[in-house]
C-alpha cells in the first residue's frame, strides 16, 4: 500500500506527454530496449500517424521498490472526458508545460480538472533542450498560475531523458499513497475505461478503492446489476500481464467474462456478488454532454448489423460517444451520434473504416437546437431533417459555450475581429504575464464548429490555443438549407444556417461541391435552397468524349456535323433522366474545412 503511487500526465496537445512517458518506461526498465519505439503507449495506428494521443493508456512501472501506476492522457479539447476519467483513478498529476510555448488553453482546462479532484500537482517544464526554450518565462507563468516556489518546478526533456528521474523521485516524494482500507472490506473498484477483446469479451480497466480482486471471484456491477465471474486479473506493462490478484490502491484490468458490451459501462462500480446489496457505489463520472451531432449510415443497407456491432464496441472504448438509432427516408437506417467535437467525429469515422472495414455515409454535423412550437410543445432536434415547418415554430434556441483563447497580446486585434465575425460576445481579458493574455468570450457553439480553430491559428500566426465549455441555450434565427444535386435534394447535406448568412453559406457549399464532385456524362446542377427558393447555384459541365479524334483532313463541316450530333445526344440524355450522382463520404469534412 505505502509503496504504490498512482499518477497521470496532463498537458496541452503536443507538449510532450507521450515522449516523457517513453523515457519513464526506459528508465524504469518496464519495456526492453529492443522493444522500445516512439509513442509506445499510443497503441492505435491513428495516434501514431497523427502524433496525438486519443485514448488514455495505463502502465505500471517498478522503480526503487515502488510500484508507479501512470496513466498517459490526451491533450486535445475533444478528448477531455478521457482526462477527467483518468484523474478520478489517481492521487497526483504531473503538469507538463512546453518551454517553447508556455501555458496554453488546454493546460489550464486540465489543471482545473485536476484541482477539482484535489490531486497533488507536480509542475514540470518540458523540452528544455530546444534552442527556442524560454525556461525563465515559462517558470514565471507557472508560479503565477499555481502560486508555487521556483524550486518546486522541475525541468526536464522527454527527448533526451534529462531530469526525468527527478520527476519519478518527486512522484514518490509528493504524491500521497492510496488511502488505507476503512476496515469495511467490501470490494469497490471503479471502471475508468474498458475495451472489447474478440476472444475474451469485455476487458475492464479498474482502480481498486477497497477490498481485493482475483481470478474466479464472483462479481456484480452496481449500476447495470450484471453479474459474472472474473476470468483473469492483471496489470499493464504496457501489454496485459496477468497477476494473482489486484490489491487495494492498485490499477489493473479484469477480463470480466461479459460478452454483451452494454453490461459494462465506464464509471460503474465492481463489487462482490454476495455483498452486492450492501455495497455503496463509488461516485463515478459526470454524464458527458455531446456537442456535435452527425448521422452515420452504411452505404449498403445490408451492413446495418455490422455497423451496430462496431458502434457498440467502439462505445465501450470511447465513453464520450453517445448514439441512438435513426431512420432516414433517403439513407435508410443508421445512427445519430453525438461527439465532443469535430476531431472526435473524424477519428470515430476513421476507426469504423479501418477497424471494422465499413463504407459509410456521414451527414453534415450540426449542434442540438431547442425548438419551441406555437402549440406549447418543445423539442430538441439534432438533425436538419427533424426541423418542423417554419409556420409552426414559435422560437428556436441554440447552445452557447464559454470560450477561452490564450494568445500573445500583439494578436488581440485579429482575434477580436474574428470572434466578432462569428457572433461572439466579449467578456474580459486576463493577463498571464506581460506578453500573453487569456481572452474570455461567450459564443454560439455552431460558430466554432467548423473552421474556427484553423482561423484562430492563422490570425495568431499559430500561437493561440482555445478551450470551450457549454453554458446553456439562447434564442437564435436559423433556417433549414437544402442542397440539391442534379435535381435531387441530398438529405445528408442539408444543414441549419443563420438566416442572414444563408446566401453566403449556400454559395460556399455549392462552390465546394463543384470542386469536389467528379464530372458526369451529363450537366450536373448544384443548388442551395431554402423552402422552394433557390439562393445559390453552380453547374458542373458534362464530361465530353473526343468525337473528332478519328477525323483527319477533309472539310470542316464533317467536324461540325459530329459535334452537333454529340450536342443533340447530350440534350437527349439530360431530358431522359437526370442520372444519379454518388456523394463521397469525406465530402462533409471538405465542406466544413472551407
Amino acid at each position: 500500500m505505502t509503496n504504490i503511487r498512482n499518477f497521470c500526465i496532463i498537458a496541452h496537445i503536443d507538449h510532450g506527454k507521450s515522449t516523457l512517458a517513453d523515457r519513464m518506461l526506459e528508465i524504469t526498465g518496464t519495456v526492453e530496449k529492443r522493444k522500445m519505439r516512439e509513442q509506445i503507449l499510443d497503441q492505435m495506428d491513428l495516434e501514431r500517424e497523427r502524433g496525438i494521443t486519443i485514448k488514455l493508456q495505463p502502465v505500471r512501472m517498478e522503480y526503487k521498490n515502488y510500484s508507479l501506476n501512470l496513466i498517459d492522457t490526451p491533450g486535445h479539447v475533444d478528448f477531455t472526458y478521457e482526462v477527467s476519467r483518468s484523474l478520478a483513478a489517481v492521487e497526483g498529476a504531473v503538469l507538463l508545460v512546453d518551454a517553447t510555448q508556455g501555458i496554453q488553453a488546454q493546460t489550464l482546462a486540465n489543471l482545473y480538472l485536476a484541482m477539482d479532484q484535489n490531486l497533488t500537482i507536480i509542475p514540470v517544464i518540458n523540452k528544455i533542450d530546444l534552442p527556442a526554450a524560454d525556461i525563465e518565462k515559462t517558470q514565471k507563468e507557472i508560479i503565477q498560475l499555481l502560486g508555487c516556489k521556483a524550486e518546486e518546478i522541475l525541468r526536464a526533456s522527454g527527448k533526451t531523458g534529462q531530469g526525468v528521474e527527478d520527476i519519478l523521485k518527486a512522484v514518490i516524494k509528493y504524491v500521497p499513497p492510496p488511502k488505507e482500507a476503512t476496515g469495511q472490506e467490501f470490494l469497490k473498484a471503479l471502471i475508468f475505461d474498458s475495451t472489447y477483446d474478440e476472444y475474451r469479451g469485455v476487458v475492464a480497466y479498474v482502480r481498486i478503492f477497497e477490498g481485493h480482486l482475483k481470478k474466479g471471484d464472483k462479481i456484480i456491477l452496481l449500476a447495470t446489476r450484471a453479474a459474472s465471474e472474473v476470468l483473469e486479473v492483471g496489470v499493464f506493462k504496457p501489454q496485459y500481464e496477468p497477476t494473482d490478484e489486484l490489491k487495494v490502491g492498485e490499477i489493473g484490468y479484469i477480463v470480466t467474462g461479459f460478452r454483451d458490451v452494454s453490461e459494462c459501462s465506464v464509471g460503474d462500480t465492481v463489487a462482490w456478488q454476495k455483498y452486492g446489496a450492501e455495497t455503496l457505489p463509488l461516485k463515478g463520472y459526470n454524464e458527458v454532454k455531446p456537442m456535435v451531432f452527425a448521422g452515420i449510415f452504411p452505404r449498403e443497407g445490408n451492413e446495418f448489423e455490422e455497423l451496430r456491432e462496431a458502434v457498440s464496441k467502439l462505445k465501450l472504448n470511447d465513453a464520450a460517444l453517445v448514439y441512438e438509432p435513426e431512420h432516414s427516408e433517403a439513407l435508410g437506417v443508421g445512427f445519430r451520434c453525438g461527439f465532443l467535437g469535430l476531431l472526435h467525429l473524424e477519428i470515430f469515422q476513421e476507426r469504423l473504416k479501418r477497424e471494422y472495414n465499413l463504407d459509410l455515409i456521414v451527414t453534415i454535423p450540426s449542434v442540438a437546437y431547442k425548438v419551441f412550437k406555437k402549440n406549447g410543445e418543445d423539442m430538441i432536434i439534432r438533425s436538419p431533417q427533424k426541423l418542423p415547418d417554419p409556420s409552426a415554430i414559435e422560437k428556436i434556441e441554440e447552445p452557447w459555450v464559454e470560450l477561452d483563447i490564450v494568445a500573445p497580446k500583439e494578436y488581440i486585434g485579429p482575434i477580436l475581429n474574428l470572434v466578432q465575425e462569428k457572433r461572439g460576445l466579449y467578456k474580459n481579458t486576463e493577463y498571464i504575464d506581460e506578453t500573453r493574455v487569456i481572452l474570455h468570450y461567450e459564443i454560439p457553439l455552431a460558430a466554432i464548429l467548423t473552421d474556427f480553430y484553423d482561423k484562430v491559428k492563422s490570425a495568431s500566426s499559430g500561437y493561440a490555443s482555445i478551450n470551450y465549455e457549454f453554458i446553456g441555450y439562447k434564442k437564435t434565427d436559423v433556417v433549414k438549407m437544402d442542397i440539391i444535386v442534379a435535381e435531387d435534394a441530398i438529405e445528408s447535406l442539408a444543414m441549419i444556417v443563420y438566416r442572414d448568412e444563408a446566401f453566403k453559406r449556400g454559395k460556399e457549399v455549392v462552390t465546394a461541391l463543384k470542386e469536389a464532385l467528379p464530372k458526369q456524362m451529363f450537366v450536373v446542377k448544384l443548388q442551395a435552397a431554402i423552402g422552394g427558393k433557390i439562393i445559390a447555384a453552380e453547374r458542373i459541365s458534362a464530361m465530353k468524349k473526343d468525337v473528332i479524334a478519328k477525323l483527319y483532313g477533309g472539310d470542316v463541316s464533317r467536324k461540325k456535323k459530329l459535334l452537333a450530333k454529340q450536342k443533340k445526344g447530350k440534350k437527349k440524355m439530360e431530358a431522359s433522366g437526370k442520372g444519379s450522382v454518388e456523394i463521397p463520404s469525406d465530402i462533409f469534412v471538405k465542406l466544413l474545412k472551407r
